[in-house]
């Protein structure tokens, strides 16, 4: 078993005491206490001297502007593929993009930054993606030529994705990761739209989108909450394919909150937790904050699983704004107003989550529970994945109004019964390899 053991002494109501047993992976233990602070530090500081970063500025100057930061992303990517034994393959993903009237004045060269860690079986083609958006903006986003620093939105998300390929380069992963910086961000999203309508229509196996945007800081404006012990993950409830029949379905067995990205939030939630000291994944149920959207929204558009990253508690001060001072206010958003062992944190959880997927085996196939008669007991029963070495299952379950998987039963077999009724609980199946490695886990459906 390659597992490390960390027993927690739990106070309960009383005196009494109980221990829970955390099952961590080596491997992926190593690679979380791998993320460096002072490199991250290092990333934002080299992103942030090219001056601006706005989709719009030069792309011919080899120091300053969109160009340039495209290119030195791209030198690092290649550094760290030459560490990978070339399993890590990198190009910039170009387009060209009209001006639209809206947010792009001129005709421009679009271009996404992305490496490719080939998973090792070749059966296996699922694909888990992170991404961070390259760009940044001034108080006027068509302003594509002043500075425009861009520390936490987002140098701090393409900082995250540079560091996972730095640290999972080294390693090996049955499945495919993409790591991603995507340009247009600010001007609607564009690149990750160019990237998803490709996913989309070249079929790529996408199970999973973690995008990173503005995760860095630890205080906000107004309220002055300092707090680096949270993250919050975004996630949508129904998806977009949930229409016609398949919303009838998810209304006669109450799934309104067990969509693909809503199960991603809390695979999420659970592995960071395991993985990450003195942090909490807390998931927010909806896309993105209240009327505004991110890089993960064009995934999910297209069916795609994904999820949002976001710091806790935002300062409007250093977001979207001119380096200026102000009635006795910095304004602008610049790295000294970053905190680099929370950005630590919540790199980490991009970390563990990627190579936890990526090690686990593919999904159980037709997970079903049985109707044909009345019981207070539950029967599940399931077909083996279609890729990946399988220990066994995980069979979860939570109470209707809970959160988050509340328990969890391991089986060798592709059926179980429990003592517990279906009209009060949810439930879905995992597989697991070895070293603990869990798939995104599957609602059963009724078996008729």
């Amino acid at each position: 078993m390659k597992y490390v053991f960390i027993f927690l002494a739990i106070i309960l109501s009383g005196s009494a005491m109980s221990q829970t047993i955390i099952h961590r992976d080596k491997e992926i233990d190593q690679m979380v206490k791998e993320v460096n602070k002072d490199t991250l530090t290092k990333y934002i500081d080299k992103l942030v001297s090219f001056g601006t970063r706005n989709t719009l500025s030069t792309q011919s100057n080899n120091a300053r502007g969109i160009g340039a930061a495209r290119n030195w992303v791209l030198q690092k990517f290649n550094e760290y593929s030459k560490q990978s034994n070339n399993k890590l393959s990198a190009y910039i993903d170009t387009v060209t993009y009209p001006a639209d009237g809206k947010r792009v004045d001129r005709k421009i060269i679009l271009g996404n930054v992305v490496a490719i860690l080939k998973g090792t079986d070749t059966s296996d083609k699922r694909i888990f993606v992170i991404s961070g958006h390259l760009d940044d903006m001034r108080t006027n986003v068509m302003d594509s030529v002043a500075d425009a620093p861009g520390a936490n939105d987002d140098a701090s998300g393409c900082a995250a994705v540079l560091e996972c390929a730095r640290i999972m380069s080294k390693h090996q992963f049955t499945a495919t990761i993409v790591f991603v910086t995507v340009s247009g961000e600010e001007q609607g999203l564009l690149g990750a739209n160019f990237m998803a309508e490709k996913a989309k229509k070249e079929n790529w196996q996408i199970e999973a989108v973690l995008n990173n945007d503005i995760m860095g800081s630890n205080n906000s404006n107004e309220t002055n909450i300092i707090d680096n012990t949270r993250l919050r993950v975004f996630s949508e409830g129904l998806s977009v394919n949930d229409t016609g029949k398949a919303a009838m379905n998810i209304r006669n067995l109450g799934l309104e909150n067990d969509g693909n990205a809503r199960q991603l939030a809390r695979y999420i939630k659970e592995v960071g937790e395991r993985y990450v000291e003195n942090l909490e994944i807390v998931m927010v149920y909806r896309n993105d904050r209240f009327l505004r959207g991110g890089d993960h929204t064009p995934y999910v558009q297209r069916g795609f699983a994904a999820v949002r990253f976001t710091e806790m508690n935002e300062n409007y001060y250093h977001q979207h704004q001119d380096v200026r001072v102000e009635n006795n206010i910095q304004y602008g958003d610049l790295p000294e107003f970053m905190d680099f062992e929370y950005l630590r944190k919540n790199t980490a959880v991009n970390l563990a989550n990627l190579a936890n997927l990526a090690k686990a085996p593919s999904k159980p196939e037709e997970v079903k529970v049985e109707v044909k008669k009345l019981s207070n007991s539950t029967s599940l029963q399931w077909k083996a994945p279609k890729t990946g070495k399988t220990k066994g299952y995980y069979v979860l379950i939570r109470e209707t109004t809970s959160a988050v998987w509340q328990k969890k039963f391991f089986t060798e077999n592709t059926e179980i019964k429990l003592p517990f009724s279906k009209d009060n609980y949810f439930f879905a199946v995992q597989s697991i390899t070895e070293s603990g490695n869990e798939s995104l886990p599957v609602v059963p459906l009724p078996a008729r």
